[in-house]
């Protein structure tokens, strides 16, 4: 039976969306006579070739050169070759404004704000590209920026990109060994960083990290410094150091032509397994961006758009894209609870963010301090409401509707750093579930296979992509024979994406996810996601987070359910009662977990993920690996500890 829709668009807000002008521009183009986005979405992978061609027009790509076509295929789907022959750059496309709307607001812990024309956003690019030509920073070049998520991070990355120099960033947050274990491995010729960064109203200096850092990578020849906090430079960098003046320089950008088998971006994957993995993506990111933002998000020039986010996290490269659209991005650098719980919320308010991106987390932690927005500020241009980093539980659902807006676009979506984009996204024309993300995202061929590769509906799986998008890796640094890349990808199912999500596409056509596969539970020999527990404890107030995992014990699997309460709260024999009942009347008597533990801190990744794999390599005495890549490692010392 169909749960009932949370949020129906009506039919004349969909006939206004960028996705049914993007319909009917296919209709009239293909000669065909599409009528849903079930329709359009089947159509888009099934003719891909057409599909990106007629999407590279309808976003307005900006290329010196036109390509050929949009897909050269080849025999495996990670050698297909993406617009051949088109010449253009990254960054000219994110400049493509030059007016006087307002490009980036930005706003801090203690509510300053600063605006950024898109006129003034080009010219300080110019200011930031002429010191990296001074620098004798070229195509190819790596450029690491060790950075809080402020305007002029997004300036020097577009002053990195229009020389086809390649960025990466992380935030300031890391620790040192963190941050070396994702520069060291690609070598960057210039490093920007700031003097220092805020959180919870901490001035924290930086000039230690970039010390050691220095110390390091003597690949390194020089420190962009970007004044934050005040402090003075340390007299033993002053020698490698370069201080930035934002002070606008006039002339114009050059713009180093690229083709979109040329790296723009190195991401790393989150570490907790190893040493990071060094991802390299092209132009290909951009047009998958754009795809998402005009056609999934509906995404105008009149919008307003924000996404909490760190410069490590994959969602800061996706929403400076937005810039391409010519909206106002938001950013906010800081604790998103200090100084008040609601202190996001008035940004939301006073900036008239249309758009709003965050956290499951984030949202659980409203919901359970029973904060509702919707009470305290107006939040009338607010129209859509994203949140990914992890599933997004059915009460959560409900308890946006309820406690923030009635009437906009929940979209919880799901993809990932590897392709810097979305598989699951939203989607202005379709209804809202609970706990489902309502669709597939065009021209992406995700389906769910059984182990044996056989693709399954309305049962749980492994989410795959089986033939290739632009937003795919080009490659991994440090990987000539490309051996590491196969084997992250392509080595589960042939010549297929294997994703690592344990997930269920439903009857509506949406997903719902249930966990990463490699923390699965397999009680019994039974397959159980994560996700399915988590659901079931968001209902317990007096549980502040939890987290689930899987213990080895004589030759089988007992699920070990741990619970951080809420202050003021104890884990007693009644509530761990309550807390089984509930999982085996909304779960299933497979979930009910052999133990309930209290404890004092649940690991996460600095992108607010939680961090199954390294409970369970801790209560098992296995080595953790990468400790520096958590936000709190200090909490596994706990479980490592538990005698179970």
């Amino acid at each position: 039976m169909q749960s009932k829709a949370l949020w129906t668009p009506n039919a004349a807000s969909v006939n206004d969306t960028q996705l049914y002008q993007f319909l009917s521009l296919v209709n009239t183009k293909e000669n065909l006579q599409l009528n849903s986005y079930h329709d359009l979405y089947q159509w888009s992978i099934h003719n891909s070739n057409a599909f990106w061609e007629l999407f590279w027009s309808f976003s307005g790509i900006v290329a010196s050169v036109q390509p050929d076509i949009a897909v050269k295929t080849a025999n495996y789907i990670y050698q297909t070759e993406w617009f051949p022959g088109a010449k253009l750059n990254f960054a000219e496309n994110l400049l493509r404004f030059r007016d006087d709307r307002i490009a980036v607001q930005s706003f801090d812990e203690t509510g300053h704000k600063s605006e950024i024309s898109y006129k003034d956003l080009y010219t300080r690019v110019v200011t930031i590209q002429k010191l990296l030509q001074q620098l004798g920073v070229e195509k190819g070049d790596r450029i690491a920026a060790y950075m809080p998520n402020i305007p002029e991070t997004i300036v020097s990355m577009l002053a990195c990109t229009s020389l086809a120099a390649i960025w990466s960033s992380t935030s300031p947050d890391f620790g040192t060994k963190g941050a070396l274990d994702r520069f060291r491995q690609i070598k960057p010729k210039i490093l920007v960083a700031t003097d220092g960064y805020y959180y919870k109203g901490k001035k924290i200096s930086l000039f230690g990290k970039l010390q050691a850092i220095l110390e390091s990578i003597p690949s390194i020849e020089k420190v962009l410094l970007i004044p934050y906090t005040g402090q003075d430079i340390p007299q033993q960098l002053e020698e490698n150091t370069i201080t930035y003046d934002d002070s606008p320089s006039s002339g114009e950008l050059f713009f180093q032509e690229m083709s979109f088998q040329d790296p723009v971006y190195i991401m790393y994957s989150s570490g907790t397994t190893g040493l990071p993995k060094c991802i390299v993506q092209g132009t290909g990111v951009l047009i998958n961006h754009l795809k998402e933002h005009m056609l999934h998000i509906d995404l105008k020039r009149s919008d307003t758009i924000f996404y909490f986010t760190t410069c490590g996290w994959m969602m800061w490269n996706w929403l400076v894209s937005a810039l391409a659209v010519g909206c106002t991005i938001v950013l906010y650098d800081g604790n998103p609870f200090f100084p008040t719980t609601n202190h996001l919320w008035e940004i939301a308010e006073q900036a008239e963010i249309s758009i709003f991106g965050t956290s499951p987390k984030y949202l659980s932690a409203l919901e359970k301090q029973q904060i509702e927005p919707k009470e305290k500020f107006s939040l009338e241009r607010l129209r859509v409401l994203l949140s990914t980093g992890a599933p997004l539980p059915a009460s959560s659902f409900r308890y946006v509707y309820r406690a923030i807006k009635s009437d906009l676009q929940l979209s919880s979506i799901s993809g990932g750093t590897d392709l810097n984009g979305c598989f699951g996204i939203g989607n202005p024309s379709l209804p809202v579930y609970a706990g489902e993300i309502q669709s597939r995202a065009l021209g992406m061929q995700v389906e769910i296979f059984s182990e044996t590769g056989e693709p399954l509906v309305g049962e749980k799986g492994e989410l795959v992509c089986t033939a290739p998008f632009p937003s795919m890796p080009l490659f991994f640094w440090n990987d000539p024979n490309g051996e590491k890349y196969r084997s992250a990808y392509f080595a589960k199912f042939e010549n297929v994406w294997y994703h690592g999500d344990f997930a269920e596409l439903t009857g509506n056509n949406g997903l719902i996810i249930y966990g990463r596969s490699d923390a699965t539970l397999n009680p019994g020999g039974v397959r159980l996601g994560t996700a399915e527990l988590y659901r079931v404890l968001e209902d317990f107030r007096q549980v502040e987070d939890s987290v689930v995992v899987g213990h080895e014990k004589d030759k089988d699997v007992e699920i070990v359910l741990f619970v951080k309460m809420q202050v003021g709260h104890i884990l007693d024999d009644m509530l761990c009662q309550d807390i089984s009942n509930a999982i085996r009347e909304k779960a299933s008597p497979r979930h009910v977990p052999s133990r309930i533990i209290e404890v004092p801190d649940i690991p996460y990744t600095r992108n607010l993920k939680k961090v199954e794999l390294a409970i369970k390599n801790a209560i098992h005495g296995r080595n953790i690996p990468n400790k520096d890549a958590l936000a709190n490692p200090e909490c596994l010392d706990f479980y490592e500890d538990l005698v179970l």
